[in-house]
């Protein structure tokens, strides 16, 4: 059967932060990210794997585009990044991790009634991120 080739190919999340500093710092030690970020782009591009994320200071963004947005304030519960460990036991060890590197817990470890161990924390600009596996 044929299947023609996808339009598109999904590779990148962007994040429009307040201080990349603070978000580089915070993805390479709480997730182990790596970039060659020179501390003074204001794009910046994160590499977990084969995963890739991008940072854009928000006010850069704006004079760029010429127009001004409103940011959540607070926890921004509009989209999640999705991190998948091996067991229930690395939900637990991922999420303490995060925590001693900065991130503020918005939901701790949990084993819910579907069969997956779940946690969410937030990352400096507030932005969600839930560590889960299915594995026990």
């Amino acid at each position: 059967m044929y299947s023609p080739r996808p339009r598109f190919k999904f590779n990148t999340i962007g994040l429009f932060t307040s201080n990349n500093k603070a978000t580089v710092d915070f993805y390479t030690k709480a997730f182990g990210f790596t970039t060659s970020w020179d501390g003074e782009q204001p794009n910046v591009e994160m590499f977990l794997g084969d995963n890739r994320i991008i940072l854009f200071p928000r006010d850069a963004f704006e004079q760029m585009v010429s127009q001004k947005f409103q940011y959540p304030e607070g926890f921004n519960g509009t989209m999640e990044l999705s991190l998948n460990v091996p067991t229930f036991a690395d939900v637990d060890k991922e999420y303490l991790n995060a925590l001693n590197n900065g991130a503020k817990s918005v939901l701790p470890p949990t084993t819910e009634p579907w069969g997956q161990r779940t946690c969410y924390v937030a990352d400096p600009d507030g932005n969600l991120i839930e560590i889960g596996s299915f594995v026990e």
